[in-house]
């Protein structure tokens, strides 16, 4: 057994994983695991490409492990629309797909036949014996890409860390590299983790105070609808001791308000792609959304104020597009837009293929969406360029008002508001009213 199953050995009877109210321990969990993979070795040869379709549960963790122990590549898969499972499929060639049985801990694997040949970074995983891990993106801009990655140097990365006594509560999903991040780390270190089974701001709350969960991963807007719904008034979050918040740019006034909201919490921006694996970050005090990098397997620079990765866990290509974001010496252009700090503290201000250009001039929405936030009675908005034919594009702003109004009137609100704080081209030329938080299913800003 490689060295992480053997961790989980180590746990004992510390609760490895805590599922729709039921509790398992490390030593459950490390048996799991076991009993699974005495299947897994009778059923797939090494290096064959597996799907697990299914979100994080108790079985889904052991078969991850059981698969990953056999050398085979796993292809997490947790959206339930079959359309994209086919596609997700047969891009990425498996050969079997998992369908688990929570109910009695079964599962059963279906063989499917992969269409076209196999793709040279499968064999070369094959070849060398090591497992791998095939994500993919999320595909808000044209089809979901398919990342490849070395899975065995992706976990070993994890290796050497102390055990401790926390709970996490583990919000991103299965086939996410930032829910997948939580999973290895809190696994490396023998922690709790408490997987909610939906995540509706009520029931993560409800656990937290049930658990006492002390380490909350949310995304920005995730953390909003906490704040809309106020759960944190409803349920003592006092077990909190640090939420950490990425995959999308958090506005300044948002980070304020939820630092009001829990004073005593340290507030951590994590970054990471999927492409290059999630660094080691901290972050400049609980109220600043500058960042550092602080890690040995990360470099990073500017260019053109993009920011640019070189990782040891990047991916080894993807499966069904061009390398085009890579340059030859090995630099991701990760798209993501910063402003520099003395220091070496930077602020990711939004992705370059969100920019808004209003005859020439740039402006990104996380600018425009800190200040409307600063409004009275503006619980969510989400900000976007709209085709205009004399400009090129507008700024367009949906908002989510804490009372009723009428448009006419909102955007007189808005334009007001943001007259001494934005230029006149950044002020939204459009408003338009929301009647709930508009968001992916993944906890991100849904924009036009």
């Amino acid at each position: 057994m490689n060295w992480l199953i053997e961790k989980m050995a180590e746990g004992g009877e510390t609760f490895a994983v805590i599922f729709k109210e039921k509790e398992y321990s490390y030593t459950s969990l490390y048996q799991q695991v076991k009993f699974y993979y005495e299947d897994v070795k009778k059923q797939f040869k090494p290096g064959d490409v597996v799907a697990i379709l299914s979100d994080y549960c108790f079985e889904s963790i052991a078969l991850f492990f059981a698969l990953h122990e056999n050398h085979n590549i796993i292809v997490p898969i947790t959206t339930k629309v079959k359309a994209e499972i086919d596609d997700r499929l047969k891009v990425s060639g498996c050969s079997y797909y998992i369908e688990i049985n929570n109910s009695n801990s079964s599962w059963k694997a279906t063989r499917i036949t992969p269409t076209g040949d196999i793709h040279e970074l499968i064999k070369k995983l094959e070849q060398e014996n090591r497992s791998g891990l095939i994500l993919f993106s999320s595909g808000s801009t044209g089809a979901p890409k398919a990342m490849i990655h070395d899975l065995d140097n992706l976990i070993d990365t994890y290796k050497d860390k102390k055990s401790k006594r926390l709970v996490f509560l583990i919000f991103l999903m299965f086939d996410h590299i930032g829910g997948l991040n939580t999973l290895l780390n809190c696994l490396s270190m023998n922690v709790t983790m408490v997987f909610p089974d939906t995540r509706e701001p009520d029931h993560v709350a409800h656990l937290i105070e049930k658990y006492k969960v002390n380490i909350l991963p949310a995304s920005p807007t995730f953390l909003n609808l906490m704040l809309i719904s106020e759960a944190n008034l409803h349920y003592d979050l006092c077990s909190i001791r640090m939420i950490t918040y990425g995959t999308e740019p958090m506005p300044d006034s948002l980070l304020l308000k939820l630092k009001d909201a829990f004073p005593r919490v340290k507030f951590l921006q994590t970054f990471g792609t999927s492409e290059t694996g999630i660094s080691a970050t901290s972050s400049y005090s609980s109220t600043s959304t500058f960042l550092k990098i602080d890690d040995p397997n990360t470099e990073y620079k500017i260019v053109d104020g993009e920011l640019w990765l070189k990782s040891k866990t990047q991916i080894m290509g993807y499966l069904n597009s061009s390398m085009e974001k890579f340059t030859t010496d090995g630099w991701f252009k990760t798209g993501d837009m910063v402003e520099q700090q003395e220091g070496g503290y930077i602020k990711i201000v939004g992705r370059n293929s969100e920019m808004i250009n209003i005859g020439g001039e740039k402006v990104l929405p996380s600018e425009v969406e800190s200040v409307l936030f600063q409004m009275p009675n503006v619980k969510d908005c989400t900000v976007y360029g709209e085709y205009n034919p004399v400009m090129g594009q507008m700024v367009v702003a949906k908002i989510l008002y804490d009372e009723e109004i009428k448009p006419s009137k909102l955007k007189k609100l808005v334009m007001s508001f943001c007259a001494d704080k934005l230029a006149k081209y950044k002020i939204p030329a459009k408003v338009l009213i929301m009647t709930e938080a508009e968001y992916t299913e993944r906890f991100k800003k849904k924009r036009i």
